[in-house]
């Protein structure tokens, strides 16, 4: 995982188009990187770094230079073998990341060089430094927002969102709590809740740095962190009272 990071830092369950992963050898010069598994298993055990062949540019294909690409949980379990999406091996690690548009092909209208984009859908292989894509598979995204959001807009972000709006038609002075607020998805419905004038009482684990996590859910826009432990406190009840009209 951290090779992942290394390599790649500065450089769902429907099925998916993939692109074509073909390695070479390590004295191909110029070829891109990628972070290739050829079977399923423990990622450092099958995981390796190679060169990729970049197939040639079609009409509606798109050359792109990846800026950043995190790792989430799933892209683990695709890698061990036990996620719903599988793909077919060989395979390039990374569902999620953003990248610069280098070249497009002559059919493709709704990207040019120098914009941003990120995937369309999980099994693009971001773990890599440069790719070709075909078209359908990227979205555009703003140039002017930090690097490592960008790279981060595709999973957590989402999923807060619908966690906020497919279950309750919520409006600004409601409430909503969360356990595990700390995730990269708690993190996300505290800055939507906020945004939208919803209130937060997010549950968090003890730990010994408890404090500087509760001071930067807060700056977040988190309104109350609680423990589970203080959940169980006689006085957490007028977090929750409803106020009277």
């Amino acid at each position: 995982q951290r090779a992942a990071a290394r390599v790649l830092r500065g450089a769902r369950t429907p099925a998916v188009r993939t692109p074509p992963v073909r390695a070479r050898s390590a004295t191909a010069g110029t070829a891109p990187l990628g972070l290739l598994y050829e079977r399923h298993g423990e990622p450092a055990a099958v995981v390796q770094l190679k060169d990729l062949e970049v197939p040639k540019l079609g009409d509606r294909d798109v050359h792109v230079k990846m800026l950043a690409a995190p790792i989430n949980p799933a892209d683990i379990n695709m890698i061990q073998g036990t996620y719903p999406l599988l793909l077919p091996l060989p395979a390039v690690g990374g569902n999620e990341g953003v990248g610069e548009v280098l070249e497009v092909g002559r059919s493709v209208t709704a990207l040019k060089p120098g914009d941003w984009v990120i995937p369309a859908d999980a099994g693009l292989g971001t773990w890599r430094t440069r790719g070709v894509f075909p078209e359908e598979m990227l979205l555009k995204v703003p140039s002017d927002i930090p690097v490592l959001c960008a790279a981060t807009l595709s999973v957590n972000p989402c999923t807060a969102f619908r966690v906020l709006a497919d279950f309750e038609s919520l409006v600004p002075g409601d409430s909503i709590i969360q356990n595990a607020a700390n995730s990269g998805v708690g993190q996300a419905v505290i800055q939507i809740a906020r945004a939208s004038g919803i209130k937060t009482i997010n549950v968090v684990r003890d730990r010994p740095d408890l404090p500087k996590l509760v001071e930067r859910l807060m700056a977040l826009g988190a309104d109350h962190v609680v423990t589970e432990e203080m959940l169980r406190k006689p006085e957490m009840k007028d977090i929750f009272k409803v106020p009277q009209c």
